[in-house]
């Protein structure tokens, strides 16, 4: 499960209602979505473009797997609606019953592993609802940073970085694909 801080739209998204139709059919079923188009977002498909979000989905993209493992993969946000543009978020923007939830999904339910940027590490820990988190970890590739109950957290890059972060992205998605293709170990 990669929790992100927001999920984050253009602006002009529902004035192109072939892009619009996908997404919502995206939000209905995600795993359908990525087993019926070959593609686990539809920021990746013709007509899209290069908007908001598209460079984080590449870069997920670079894990390099296939539908088989649609299943296996969740995106949840802090934020509980979407966003268009840069975001400067804070504990403030962040709702409560939200958050519960996800601390809820994350301490209570099955084995799992979550991968979250310092980001939004940082954010999680304004809360009261993860407290157990620690600090992000500074130039490791994919720490793991803590194990609660059935879950095990790892830190990643943000999926929007580029630049001098590739060979580290390149790295990490690697290590990524190798947890998402063996059992629940590690």
């Amino acid at each position: 499960m990669f929790v992100g801080l927001d999920a984050n739209y253009d602006s002009e998204i529902e004035r192109n209602s072939s892009v619009f139709a996908r997404v919502l059919e995206y939000h209905a079923d995600g795993v359908a979505f990525w087993k019926r188009h070959d593609v686990h977002h539809p920021f990746l498909l013709e007509g899209y473009g290069a908007r908001d979000g598209v460079l984080y989905h590449r870069n997920f993209a670079n894990i390099r797997l296939g539908a088989e493992h649609a299943g296996r993969f969740s995106f949840v946000e802090l934020l509980h609606v979407p966003t268009t543009g840069i975001s400067q978020l804070d504990e403030s923007d962040l709702d409560p019953g939200h958050l519960t939830q996800l601390a809820s999904l994350i301490q209570d339910g099955a084995r799992r592993k979550l991968f979250l940027s310092d980001k939004v590490i940082r954010l999680m820990r304004t809360t009261q609802h993860f407290g157990w988190l620690p600090k992000p970890v500074a130039n490791q590739v994919l720490p793991m940073l803590h194990r609660l109950g059935q879950t095990t957290v790892y830190q990643h890059l943000h999926f929007s970085n580029y630049g001098r972060f590739k060979d580290r992205m390149t790295k990490e998605a690697a290590a990524i694909a190798v947890l998402a293709t063996q059992g629940h170990g590690r």
